[in-house]
C-alpha cells in the first residue's frame, strides 16, 4: 500500500492530498491518523511552507469512515467498546487536535463528496472552496452513529446551530450552492479549475511573511473560544514580536518609498 496522504511541496506551498480512493479515502484508520499528524508537525517545522491544500484522490474528498469495515466488523470496528474507545483517541481524533496545533494557513479544496469525518475535517480547515460537484453530509445518525471525531464542536462554528442541527439530525447531503449559501464554503468553482483556484487562494497567502502568518492563524483560532481580553492580551504579546521582524522593517521601508 502506497502512502496514505500524498506531499507536494511547491513555492511555498504544500498540497496534500488524502489518497485512499480505493476505500473512499476513509480516514478513520490509526495509520492516517498517524500521517496526518506527521504532516502537521513537518509543515510547522518547516517555515518555507505558508500555506497547505487539503484535497482527495479520485471522484471523492473523504467518505469518512470506512463503512466496509463497519459492516465486517473489521479493523477498528472489530474490538470491544474499551479497545475501541482508544482506537478512535488514536485514530481520526488526531487529526482535529493535530489541526489545532498547525501552525500553516490551511485550505480544503473539496472535490467530491465529503462525508461524515470527511465533512468534519473540511470543517476543521480555516478555508474551503469547493468545487460543482462537492456536497456535504453529516451522515453519522443515518447508519445509528454520533460525530465521533469532533463534529459536533466544528459544524455549528462553521454554518451556526441550527443549519448544524438540520445537518446532524437528518444525515441529509448539502450541495455545494447550498454549502456556498450557508457559508460552509467560502466559493464555488468549476471542478476543473478547484485546485487552480485553491492554489492561486494559496498564492496570495504565501506572499505575506511566515511568522505574522502563523501569529494572525493562533489568534484566529484562539478567539474561537477565548474571552476578548485573553486574545487582546495573546494579541499584545505578538505583536512586538512582529514589529522587531526583518520581515516588517522590510515592508514597512518599502511602503514609505512607494
Amino acid at each position: 500500500m502506497g502512502p496514505q496522504l500524498n506531499i507536494e511541496i511547491s513555492d511555498a506551498i504544500a498540497t496534500w492530498t488524502i489518497d485512499k480512493p480505493e476505500v473512499g479515502n476513509a480516514i478513520t484508520d490509526i495509520e492516517f491518523g498517524e500521517a496526518f499528524e506527521s504532516a502537521v508537525d513537518a509543515a510547522n517545522a518547516d517555515l518555507d511552507v505558508r500555506a497547505i491544500i487539503l484535497t482527495g484522490a479520485g471522484k471523492i474528498f473523504s467518505a469518512g469512515g470506512n463503512v466496509k469495515e463497519m459492516a465486517d466488523r473489521t479493523g477498528m470496528f472489530g474490538v470491544d467498546e474499551r479497545e475501541q474507545r482508544r482506537a478512535y483517541v488514536a485514530g481520526i481524533q488526531r487529526l482535529p487536535r493535530a489541526l489545532a496545533r498547525l501552525e500553516v494557513p490551511i485550505i480544503a479544496a473539496v472535490n467530491g463528496a465529503a462525508v461524515g469525518a470527511g465533512c468534519d475535517l473540511a470543517m476543521m480547515c480555516d478555508i474551503r472552496i469547493a468545487s460543482e460537484r462537492a456536497s456535504f453530509a453529516e451522515s453519522f445518525v443515518q447508519v445509528g452513529l454520533i460525530p465521533g471525531d469532533g463534529g459536533t464542536w466544528f459544524l455549528p462554528r462553521a454554518i451556526g446551530y441550527e443549519r448544524a442541527a438540520e445537518m446532524t439530525f437528518t444525515g441529509d447531503r448539502v450541495d455545494a450552492a447550498t454549502a456556498a449559501d450557508w457559508g460552509m464554503v467560502s466559493r464555488v468553482v468549476g471542478h476543473d479549475a478547484l485546485l487552480e483556484e485553491a492554489r492561486a487562494l494559496a498564492a496570495r497567502i504565501t506572499k505575506n511573511p511566515p511568522e505574522a502568518l502563523r501569529m494572525a492563524k493562533r489568534l484566529l483560532q484562539e478567539s474561537r473560544t477565548s474571552p476578548m481580553e485573553s486574545v487582546l492580551g495573546m494579541a499584545a504579546a505578538m505583536q512586538p514580536l512582529a514589529h522587531l521582524s526583518p520581515e516588517h522593517a522590510e515592508r514597512v521601508a518599502r511602503w514609505k518609498t512607494t
